[in-house]
């Protein structure tokens, strides 16, 4: 029997969290944290703006990392020098506190466990758009343990963001699976489940389900993750190969 992959998205997914209020938490706890160095509405937008770059980026030469700091720099006018340092210091410090009201999915461990029992190589397939330490931090959030994964894609690792297709071929090849033998877990039709088009099979999980309408791909299965839990434990549909 082949190998088999499961890889899963963080926010919405994993961990509950409403992401666009998340952000916009995250966003301005950043301007405060970095305001004597550079104006708050400049950064936050400089931030914005070198993230969509990042994001449409389709070249293989460089990681994510590499092409949202040189955007980001020409925008604000900073030497990576003055910032970079204080970035750090604010994802060490400050990252954790934004954790607040945010609990653990309860069936995210459980998921998670099963899917490991049954002997599927797992990956976090969070958008790699964030450092490595503030990925890490929210696993942490989830109560995810990181020796359950063989694979985090982070800034610093990855050469491509969702939804491009070549993020999911980009982690296939990296943990020697097949696209047709892994199934990305995801709660956005848009960015998670265009993992289909590329070969993987799709679950899409509907507690904080994101559909922007277009574009729409194919869904080989939905439900809860309570749902995705009991289909996985009996065996169902996806997850009876």
């Amino acid at each position: 029997m082949a190998e088999r992959a499961m890889l899963f998205d963080l926010d919405g997914t994993l961990l509950a969290l409403d992401t666009e209020a998340f952000v916009h938490r995250y966003m301005k706890r950043l301007g405060e944290y970095t305001a004597h160095i550079v104006d708050p509405e400049l950064l936050v937008k400089s931030v914005w703006q070198a993230t969509k770059y990042m994001m449409t980026d389709d070249r293989a030469e460089r990681t994510n990392e590499e092409i949202f700091r040189d955007h980001f720099l020409s925008l604000c006018g900073l030497e990576q020098e003055a910032i970079w340092p204080v970035f750090d210091k604010f994802y060490a410090e400050e990252f954790p506190r934004l954790k607040e009201d945010i609990e653990p999915h309860p069936y995210a461990l459980q998921v998670v466990e099963e899917a490991k029992k049954q002997g599927y190589k797992l990956v976090v397939a969070t958008n790699p758009i964030f450092p490595d330490v503030a990925i890490r931090e929210r696993m942490k959030w989830a109560g995810l343990k990181e020796n359950d994964f063989i694979h985090v894609t982070v800034f610093e690792s990855s050469h491509y963001c969702k939804p491009n297709p070549k993020y999911f071929l980009e982690i296939c090849e990296r943990i020697g699976i097949k696209p047709k033998y892994a199934i990305m877990v995801g709660n956005d039709m848009q960015q998670d489940m265009v993992a289909a088009e590329v070969g993987l099979k799709t679950f899409l999980v509907e507690d904080y389900k994101i559909d922007r309408g277009v574009p729409q791909y194919r869904v080989d299965a939905s439900g809860t993750l309570q749902e995705l839990y009991d289909q996985l434990i009996s065996r169902n549909g996806i997850f009876s190969e």
